[in-house]
C-alpha cells in the first residue's frame, strides 16, 4: 500500500508513452470483449428457450370432424392414463379460432376472408419430453383421432442452434484470449524496452524483479479493465434496447430477467478482463527476461 502512488504513476506513464498503441489496444480489447458478451448472452436465451420448450412441451392430436362429444371425453380419459401425460385439454374450433387471432394481433382481420372457421378441434396434450416419441405413437393409434402434430423439429432446430453457437462462441472464447494476450504482452514489452534505462538502474540498484515488474503488469490490467468496461456500457445497452423492442414486438420469446443476465454479464466481462490483463502482462514480462 506505501508503494501504491508509485506504482499507479509508472503505470500511468507507461500508458501515456505508448499513447497511441493504448488507443487502438483500449478499442480493440473493448470489441473482442463486447463480442464475447453478445455470445455468452446468446446462450442464456438460447438455453433458457430450450429449457421452457422442454417444460412446455406438448402434442396437439387433432380430431376426426364426424367425432361425438361422448368419444371425445373418452379420449381425453384415455389420454390422461398415459404414461408420461401431464395435462390434457380440449380446444374446440372457437377456441382455437380465438387463439389464432390473439397471436396474429394487428393482423387478425385476415381471418375474416375465410367464410368458414379454418380451424379444427383439437385435444391439447401437455407431456415429458421424454416420453414425446412414444406418446405421438399411442395418440396416432387411437380411433378418433386424425393427424397428431408435436414441436419435435422445432426443439431440434433450436438444439442445433444453440450447439452452433457454444462452439462459435468456444473458438471466439479462443480468439478472445489468444488476442488479448498478445495485445497486452507487445504493449508490456514496448513499455519496457522504451523504459530500460530505469528498469536497468532499479536492478543495479538491486529492486526485486516484483517491485520492477508490477507497474507494467497493473498497466496491462488497466487496459483490459478500461476495454472491458467500454464493452460493459455497449453491452447493457444494447441489451436495454433488445427487451424493449422484443417487449412490443414478440412478447411471447422467453428472456432471461433483464436485471440477471446484465449483472451477470457485467461480472463475466470484469472477470475475463482482470484475468487476460494479468495473464498478458505476466507473459509481457516473461518473455524480456
Amino acid at each position: 500500500m506505501y508503494n501504491a502512488p508509485y506504482f499507479m504513476k509508472e503505470a500511468g506513464r507507461v500508458l501515456w508513452q505508448n499513447r497511441l498503441s493504448s488507443v487502438f489496444s483500449f478499442l480493440s480489447t473493448g470489441l473482442i470483449l463486447f463480442i464475447l458478451a453478445v455470445i455468452v448472452a446468446c446462450w442464456s436465451v438460447g438455453n433458457l428457450l430450450i429449457k421452457t420448450m422442454q417444460d412446455e412441451a406438448e402434442i396437439s392430436a387433432y380430431l376426426d370432424r364426424d367425432i361425438g362429444t361422448e368419444q371425445v371425453l373418452e379420449l381425453i380419459e384415455t389420454i390422461k392414463g398415459m404414461e408420461g401425460v401431464r395435462d390434457v385439454q380440449l380446444v374446440d374450433r372457437e377456441a382455437a379460432y380465438g387463439r389464432m387471432k390473439e397471436i396474429l394481433g394487428d393482423e387478425a382481420g385476415v381471418l375474416e376472408l375465410f367464410e368458414e372457421n379454418p380451424f379444427e378441434a383439437f385435444i391439447e396434450v401437455r407431456i415429458s419430453l421424454g416420453e414425446l416419441e412414444k406418446i405421438t405413437e399411442r395418440l396416432e393409434s387411437l380411433k378418433g383421432i386424425n393427424h397428431v402434430r408435436n414441436n419435435r423439429e422445432v426443439l431440434e432446430r433450436v438444439q442445433s442452434i444453440t450447439i452452433g453457437l457454444k462452439r462459435l462462441g468456444y473458438l471466439i472464447v479462443t480468439a478472445v484470449s489468444i488476442s488479448t494476450l498478445v495485445i497486452v504482452s507487445h504493449m508490456i514489452r514496448q513499455g519496457i524496452y522504451n523504459n530500460r534505462v530505469q528498469v536497468g538502474a532499479l536492478r543495479l540498484l538491486g529492486a526485486p524483479e516484483s517491485f520492477i515488474g508490477f507497474p507494467f503488469v497493473l498497466a496491462g490490467l488497466l487496459l483490459t479493465l478500461a476495454g472491458g468496461l467500454l464493452a460493459s456500457f455497449v453491452i447493457v445497452f444494447l441489451v436495454n434496447r433488445t427487451y424493449s423492442a422484443m417487449a412490443g414486438s414478440l412478447p411471447f420469446i422467453p428472456l432471461p430477467a433483464r436485471n440477471q443476465l446484465v449483472s451477470g454479464l457485467l461480472l463475466f466481462v470484469s472477470s475475463v478482463s482482470i484475468l487476460l490483463g494479468v495473464l498478458g502482462s505476466m507473459f509481457g514480462l516473461r518473455s524480456t527476461k
